[in-house]
């Protein structure tokens, strides 16, 4: 790898935001930073990951699993992590579609994951994700005062830590983690937010996968491999094993038509940057 891209990471402050931080990280440590890494900033969407990883501990844990009958008649929390329940976004009493039949992003079904989670293991939800996942990677600052779908903020550096244990999964096996960052339910089209209508629409277990996506939120760059998630917020966290690279950055400016076009474009200077120009 070249030298550690500090240029690359400067391009956020080209966002238009007040707060801005960005990273990128390897699996021998964090390679560059730029911004306001140690200010809280919300996550949004982005909570997710943090959800998806309290769901499979407790799945390794025996509180709850995967096939569990969870939201709609013949969903399961399977379902749920996948957006392939056939709820709608956001109202949970929505049923638009029989499940593992289409791809409906949907909040609604991760604040229904954290409600069985917490009736499952006795506490509230935010208890187990702090115990679970939040201190075990020493997100110390990070914080969940809202929904398990989008409800966590905390600085950069905390998303470094989470970075770290995507890059190299210590809080569940290895084979659950390579079953949550494959797809489920293969061939199921819907709607990327903020990117429109994919076909497929890929999604793992809480982790959306780029796949065939286009266009994208990540680069042209970025394997197909590359999964991770990004928020309304104007937070994005992405990993790509082939490159053995993650990339995080956070803001206060809210996703809109500037993170769509800034953002690949971005990701793709970061990877030129820490691998070289391509070919």
């Amino acid at each position: 790898m070249n030298r550690v891209p500090v240029r690359a990471l400067r391009a956020a402050s080209s966002w238009g935001a007040d707060l801005v931080a960005s990273a990128v990280s390897s699996l021998d440590g964090v390679l560059g930073t730029y911004g306001e890494v140690d200010v809280g900033l919300p996550w949004a969407s982005v909570t997710k990951l943090c959800t998806a990883l309290a769901v499979l501990v407790a799945v390794e844990e025996g509180t709850v699993g995967l096939d569990d009958e969870l939201g709609p008649p013949g969903s399961t929390v399977r379902h749920l992590l996948a957006h392939a329940s056939g709820l709608g976004p956001d109202d949970r009493s929505r049923v638009l579609a029989r499940p593992g039949t289409r791809r409906i992003y949907s909040n609604a079904g991760f604040e229904l994951l954290g409600e069985h989670l917490a009736d499952r293991s006795g506490m509230p939800f935010e208890r187990y994700l702090a115990s679970g996942v939040l201190e075990p990677l020493g997100m110390r600052r990070t914080t969940l005062n809202g929904t398990p779908a989008a409800g966590a903020a905390g600085p950069l550096r905390d998303l470094l830590a989470l970075s770290a244990e995507l890059l190299a999964p210590t809080l569940v096996s290895r084979t659950t983690f390579e079953l949550a960052t494959s797809v489920a339910f293969p061939g199921l089209g819907g709607v990327l937010p903020g990117f429109g209508r994919q076909e497929p629409c890929d999604w793992g277990l809480g982790f959306e996968l780029k796949d065939g996506k286009s266009p994208h939120w990540t680069g042209t760059r970025n394997s197909a491999r590359t999964f991770g998630h990004f928020g309304q917020a104007g937070a994005f966290l992405w990993v790509d094993p082939d490159a053995g690279l993650a990339c995080a950055a956070a803001c206060d400016r809210p996703f809109g038509p500037w993170a769509v076009a800034a953002w690949p474009a971005f990701s793709d200077a970061v990877l030129d940057e820490v691998l070289g120009p391509p070919g």
